[in-house]
């Protein structure tokens, strides 16, 4: 790997330290600076095919901007510095992983071979299962980041910056009628958790099972077995989905012997699963769907909110009146972090409709689904896996924000799918 490389084993192998420090997912905007360099020094930049839609995409959400001090009917609140410091970190984060991706794809395979950054994303994912048995075990584990501390209070004390910045283990919630931790760790909450946890063990199995050796395998054994518990703790139905989504496509798209082990392999997982203590934790969760009440309301205030302005959007989140329960919520003494629900916050489907309108949802999925197509006939290992985390995208942005950490995952698996 050539010096040019740097910056992306960075940001993957020293997630951690950018946790730690505060910055966590933010890292990629602070990475995107050396990566810049790198392709302005190569000139001219190649770019993949169907990435104008991604362009417009850009494009469209600098002009929503002009919308930011409008209140869409059904929503509350005026112009303020928190509004305007959430639409300009959300630019820089689409713009920085922009630039990940053209950095990625002009560097060349003696720079930076496909299995190494294959490789450097099943890393992170060792990471994030030990971030996730952090959670499980030591739910209470936070502290005030370096970040933190350098940041006025007007900022830092925003609740989007606040979730970003802070170290912190789990979040606490009574998804299954009673408090109950849900790891987070490393990332900024626990349903970024969930969609990292899917996209970056697609690529631990690629890298470290199907291209390692005996000992690669071994280590992908027990990583694999050990990620299940925060998996399950999670109570994360959208992951749960997906993982099963995964046995379906490989069973689906190989054939042959790979086939059969495939079945095999499942069989016996599963079989360990049902006996073990983690089957009755899964039961209660699907007992519970808590949160359908409270995503019917937002998305059905969401799509009724971005009606009013269809095709640019207000640039950013607006807060309901109200709730699925009560059109008079709030914080109050013994409930403080009670609140009108943000619309937008229940997928980044929602997120785009009313940031960008219903044009930029359109781009956004028009960009993974030309990559599905593209890249369909691809049967190598790395295409397979590229075609089905596309695939993933395309799921989760109904469920699942985009930003912060998953963007960035998705778009390094889209450049990996171009590399290849």
């Amino acid at each position: 790997m050539s010096r040019a490389a740097w910056p992306i084993a960075a940001l993957l192998i020293g997630y951690p330290v950018w946790w730690a420090l505060g910055f966590g997912g933010l890292s990629v905007i602070v990475v995107a600076v050396p990566m810049a360099v790198v392709l302005w020094r190569r000139r001219p930049i190649r770019v993949p095919r169907g990435f104008g839609l991604w362009a417009l995409l850009l494009a469209g959400y600098l002009i929503s901007g002009l919308m930011l001090a409008e209140s869409p009917p059904g929503t509350y609140g005026e112009l303020s510095a928190g509004r305007v410091i959430g639409y300009l970190m959300r630019l820089a984060l689409y713009t920085s992983v922009v630039v990940m991706m053209l950095y990625l794809g002009n560097l060349t395979e003696r720079e930076l071979p496909q299995l190494r950054l294959v490789r450097m994303l099943g890393v992170l994912f060792v990471t994030t299962v030990a971030g996730g048995l952090l959670g499980v075990f030591f739910p209470a584990f936070s502290y005030t980041a370096p970040v933190q501390l350098l940041l006025p209070d007007w900022i830092g004390g925003n609740p989007f910056v606040q979730n970003l910045i802070q170290p912190t283990a789990a979040q606490t919630q009574k998804v299954l009628g009673y408090a109950a931790p849900r790891p987070e760790a490393p990332y900024e909450w626990a349903n970024a958790w969930g969609s990292n946890a899917s996209v970056l063990l697609v690529w631990f199995v690629i890298g470290w099972w199907v291209y390692g050796r005996t000992r690669h395998k071994v280590f992908a054994t027990v990583v694999l077995a050990l990620a299940a518990i925060p998996v399950v703790y999670s109570l994360n139905r959208g992951l749960w989905i997906g993982l099963g989504l995964a046995v379906l496509y490989l069973i689906v798209r190989v054939g042959g012997r790979t086939r059969i082990l495939t079945c095999g392999l499942v069989a016996t997982a599963a079989l360990a699963f049902v006996l073990s203590p983690l089957a009755s934790l899964v039961a209660q969760r699907l007992d519970r769907p808590h949160s359908n009440d409270i995503r019917a309301f937002t998305v059905s205030a969401t799509l009724a909110a971005a009606t009013h302005s269809p095709v640019i959007g207000y640039g950013n989140t607006r807060n309901a009146t109200g709730n699925h329960r009560s059109i008079t919520t709030g914080k109050t003494p013994w409930c403080p972090t009670c609140g009108h629900p943000p619309l937008g916050g229940d997928g980044q489907l929602w997120l785009l409709i009313i940031t960008q309108g219903f044009t930029g949802a359109l781009l956004y999925a028009g960009f993974f689904l030309g990559a599905i197509r593209r890249h369909w006939r691809d049967r190598s290992p790395i295409g397979l896996a590229g075609v089905f985390v596309m695939g993933l995208v395309l799921l989760y942005m109904f469920i699942y924000d985009g930003l912060v950490s998953p963007l960035s995952l998705y778009l390094i698996s889209f450049a990996l799918l171009w590399r290849n």
